[in-house]
């Protein structure tokens, strides 16, 4: 537990400048797959952290990505 609340930022930070860079440079899906996982790591850490106002923002951002994953599987 003590690696996910040290570590997960960053890596969730990274995954979703990664997926924004990826957008800008119109390399998709990847990009949806990046930010999405970057949003659940946020997600998480707010989770942990009791932090409503990083959920709200990370966790409302999950259900768009699932559209995205629907339009691209479906």
């Amino acid at each position: 537990m003590n690696f996910v609340k040290k570590y997960i930022k960053w890596i969730s930070t990274a995954l979703v400048l990664t997926g924004i860079l990826l957008t800008n440079l119109n390399i998709y899906p990847l990009n949806i797959f990046s930010h999405g996982l970057g949003a659940v790591g946020w997600t998480i850490a707010g989770f942990i952290n009791k932090d409503k106002a990083i959920m709200t923002n990370f966790g409302l951002q999950l259900p768009l990505f699932v559209i995205g994953y629907i339009n691209l599987f479906f």
